[in-house]
């Protein structure tokens, strides 16, 4: 499959009142590879975003993020063109300075990040980048640090 680009098309089911993803036929989740969450490279609309396959309620899925659809230009129950594509490529966040000096004031909490999965690191970062302000992004640096010392 290395190189090879799946495409279907389906449409973005939502969940409550903003989780959305996509189904992914199983057919084609065994075509990338030997792992039931391969890493994929998402393209909707010409965007495309990094995301993992998950098994929820019995089905593969893909998680499309606020941010993922605003990019694509796309919401929950339009119907799309998907491409995937199994991604090799190593997984690595850059941490905001201000977040890289605060967790390096203690050196377990910074081992404690480095070992999240990819994910857990991003969602981390991504709080302090989606601040508003310099105090809300200082209070989520200082959250993030605290979550990582309890």
């Amino acid at each position: 499959m290395a190189g090879e680009a799946l495409r279907f098309r389906t449409t973005i089911l939502r969940a409550g009142k903003t989780a959305t993803g996509i189904e992914v036929p199983a057919e084609l989740v065994a075509r990338l590879g030997t792992t039931k969450r391969p890493p994929v490279r998402v393209t909707i609309n010409g965007y495309t975003y990094r995301s993992t396959v998950a098994v929820m309620g019995g089905v593969f899925m893909i998680s499309v993020s606020a941010q993922n659809r605003a990019s694509a230009g796309v919401a929950g129950g339009d119907e799309v063109d998907v491409e995937l594509e199994l991604d090799t490529a190593p997984r690595e966040i850059v941490v905001p300075a201000d977040l890289a000096e605060a967790l390096d004031h203690d050196p377990d909490t910074r081992k404690r990040f480095d070992t999240l999965s990819y994910s857990r690191q991003q969602a981390h970062v991504l709080a302090v980048e989606g601040a508003k302000t310099p105090q809300t992004r200082q209070r989520r640096i200082a959250r993030v640090v605290s979550t990582l010392r309890a």
